[in-house]
């Protein structure tokens, strides 16, 4: 038997983890562009000089002798001949599979903003190499604007911000985090950022990068007319699934992304998909387990995501713990909000009929455990009689002779 796994990022290397866990006399090959294991969840570690190149690995440093991998290393997978079982390779070498899994991730978009393909000093945040150009880069960079606002764009910004850069932010939306937090909750962090020397421009976009003779470039032009100094852009405006080789195949693929079910199987029989390829839920927690199931699938143990529940976001920026679940404001009037805020410590909940939906913690995350499970198990919490924020796990576990705790719903 041989699995072949595109893709060592998260859910590849977990999935090769798992297949060797499995399978321990199959072979297994490893494709993969870079030619080392990093997490992209910390490269704003890196840009920031927290960590050195060798810290950003999650990988044991034997991984390979370990888990008996062929690591084909700097290549990517250009073709893929499903009717005969095989991959194309960049390097024009053919590679035969009789299970194949997808996780090839994702690449960095670049917004059609005009000029923002073309000018010099513009670079997108998604992998080390991205990240060690704008090392590079940023030493003689004197305005540096980090384009979106998400996750991604406040790692980028707060990585300047420990290497010693002053930056500024554009985002769309009229607050930082919008897919995460609401309102209150990201005015925490835009005051703390502020105070450190970030400059924001919320509500705006960029309409236009302004160039100089050598197309370098030395503006920005804002959708509200606002022009802003600038040599250097951070793109992390949103990426792409790196899906461009299942073009022709008979694999389906939607707006998003890869198609899987809940094993991890795709329109396909023998190939799988995990991670970021899907362009669903794209955190470190939900590409871990997806390639762990596609694994367990692959190797005839059948196993399900039903259990997972990956709208959970939890981050710490300048010392500022925050955990936020499902829906981050009310869908309709019809959903009810119960809020506690003291300054230091924002707690909400929305829920309806008896169900949580979402919930936003920050500055105290010890509640984090019991509201996942309520929100994950779609658990009624009308049952029990206590204010939302004091039900606990006895509330709605019950205890096995072992002592190991288990949901079953009366």
């Amino acid at each position: 038997m041989r699995y072949v796994v595109l893709g060592a990022s998260a859910a590849g290397v977990n999935g090769v983890r798992q297949l060797r866990k499995h399978c321990p006399e199959a072979e297994i090959v490893l494709v993969s562009k870079d030619d080392a294991v990093y997490s992209r969840c910390i490269l704003h570690h890196y840009l920031g000089g927290i960590r050195t190149k060798e810290e950003l690995c999650f990988a044991e440093s034997d991984f390979e002798t370990k888990y008996r991998v062929e690591w084909r290393k700097g290549v990517v997978c250009s073709a893929l001949r499903e009717a005969e079982k095989k991959v194309v390779l960049s390097d024009g070498t053919e590679l035969s599979y009789d299970s194949l899994l997808i996780a090839t991730g994702s690449h960095t978009f670049f917004p059609p903003v005009e000029g923002l393909r073309e000018a010099k000093g513009v670079f997108g945040f998604h992998n080390l190499d991205e990240v060690e150009q704008i090392r590079d880069e940023a030493a003689k960079a004197e305005h540096i604007v980090v384009m979106g606002g998400g996750l991604a764009g406040i790692d980028a910004a707060v990585g300047f911000l420990h290497s010693g850069r002053r930056v500024t932010l554009v985002e769309m939306e009229d607050h930082i985090l919008a897919k995460q937090l609401d309102r209150r909750s990201a005015k925490t962090y835009e005051e703390a950022m502020e105070k450190e020397g970030i400059q924001f421009y919320l509500g705006r976009g960029v309409k236009e990068v302004r160039m100089g003779d050598g197309g370098e470039v030395t503006s920005l032009l804002l959708t509200s007319g606002t022009e802003i100094p600038c040599d250097m852009v951070v793109v992390t405006a949103g990426v792409r699934p790196n899906v461009e080789f299942l073009k022709d195949t008979g694999v389906e693929m939607d707006r998003f992304g890869l198609v899987i079910d809940h094993h991890g199987q795709t329109s396909v029989p023998d190939i799988y998909g995990a991670g970021d390829v899907t362009g669903r839920s794209p955190i470190w927690p939900a590409a871990v387990k997806q390639g762990m199931t596609a694994a367990d699938n692959m190797a005839g143990v059948q196993t399900s995501m039903d259990d997972f529940f990956a709208s959970k976001a939890t981050m710490n920026f300048l010392g500022i713990p925050t955990m936020s679940l499902g829906v981050s404001e009310i869908p309709d009037e019809t959903y009810t909000v119960v809020m506690e805020d003291n300054g230091e410590q924002y707690r909400k909940i929305i829920h309806k009929n008896g169900k949580i939906y979402g919930a936003i913690l920050q500055g105290d995350l010890s509640y984090g455990g019991v509201l996942t499970q309520l929100i994950a198990k779609r658990i009624d919490v009308s049952r029990v009689k206590k204010p939302l924020f004091e039900i606990d796990y006895s509330d709605f576990f019950h205890t096995k002779e072992n002592f190991e705790f288990y949901y079953e719903e009366t």
